[in-house]
């Protein structure tokens, strides 16, 4: 089985897309990407761009080896309305009606509409795929975060390569993981190996010290019970300080971002976003109170420079002011 992370907070961008090969079944999973539009009052640095493109390119060429997408939920760092990533292919997403918070229902809605033709759709929740090569679950729906969350449910996918054994499970943003039914579940699954996002400790002034120091004693609790090595990234990338505050992980030897998994160096741009800015003689302009929220890049096509130009365009540029 090959897992290869094509996006990332470590590689630059907002970010869990992943493809999976196991002879001839090959998998596309959460193909988006995007950019957190407002981060210490400030918007995304040109470095960021610059990895947003790539990430968006990385996914389309990929996409054009897969045979089945599958789509964990319906924020916008996890898929995009690009009918090219879909055509001609198996897409399992997650159920669009039931568990599931009005926003991402709204896309959800949009997206199915989209796709009434030209592709095979099923709801993701509890389906099961055998090939000769391998086999594919998919979860019942899991809190995004902590149980009770309003942000709704995520499902995850488990990869078993038939012909070596191993379990590969993608859990999206599963957010540490905070719940404890979560947390159950990946151990059932008993992966060789797991990829999730991490705890939000940027959000901890939020959400209390208590709650991440729960998702880091679910995850070493995963760790235990399995053996697993574990690729943890995106949210737990957002917080400048994550190698400190995520050290009891690290420590464990089982536990690297998507860039270390791949042999790279983090690029964490997001949470150095201040850092980037530094570097400019000109400061960045205040983010308008209007554009603040998650950035909206799930449109972008990425067949070339000028979807990426386009959307450049759309948003005030980091550059102090507006274009």
């Amino acid at each position: 089985m090959n897992v290869i992370p094509l996006a990332a907070e470590s590689l630059g961008a907002r970010s869990m897309a992943t493809y999976v090969e196991c002879g001839e079944t090959r998998i596309l999973i959460d193909p988006g990407a995007a950019l957190g539009s407002s981060r210490f009052n400030l918007p995304p640095a040109d470095q960021e761009w610059e990895a947003l493109k790539r990430s968006n390119d990385r996914i389309s060429a990929y996409a054009d080896r897969a045979s089945i997408v599958f789509l964990s939920h319906y924020h916008e760092d996890h898929f995009r309305y690009d009918e090219h990533l879909y055509a001609g292919r198996t897409v399992w997403a997650k159920d669009p009606k039931r568990t599931i918070n009005l926003k991402q229902k709204q896309r959800a809605e949009r997206f199915w509409r989209s796709l009434v033709e030209g592709c095979r759709l099923d709801i993701a929740e509890g389906r099961r795929l055998e090939t000769p090569e391998a086999v594919l679950s998919a979860s019942p729906p899991l809190p995004h975060g902590a149980d009770g969350t309003a942000l709704g449910h995520v499902v995850a996918l488990t990869v078993t390569d038939r012909r070596e054994g191993k379990r590969f499970v993608h859990a999206s943003d599963v957010q540490g993981p905070l719940s404890s039914v979560a947390a159950a579940y990946l151990i059932r699954e008993r992966p060789n190996l797991l990829y999730l996002s991490g705890p939000p400790a940027y959000l901890e002034g939020q959400l209390g010290r208590a709650v991440i120091e729960a998702g880091i004693a679910n995850l070493l609790r995963i760790v235990d019970a399995t053996g697993c090595r574990v690729i943890m990234d995106h949210y737990a990338l957002r917080d400048g300080a994550y190698r400190e505050r995520f050290a009891a992980l690290w420590e464990t030897g089982q536990v690297v971002t998507a860039a270390g998994f791949l042999g790279l160096e983090d690029a964490a741009l997001e949470a150095g976003r201040r850092e980037l800015w530094s570097r400019k003689r000109k400061p960045a302009a205040p983010v308008p109170s209007r554009t603040r929220g998650r950035l909206r890049e799930s449109g972008l096509k990425s067949r070339g420079p000028s979807a990426m130009m386009h959307s450049r365009r759309s948003h005030p540029r980091a550059k102090g002011g507006t274009r």
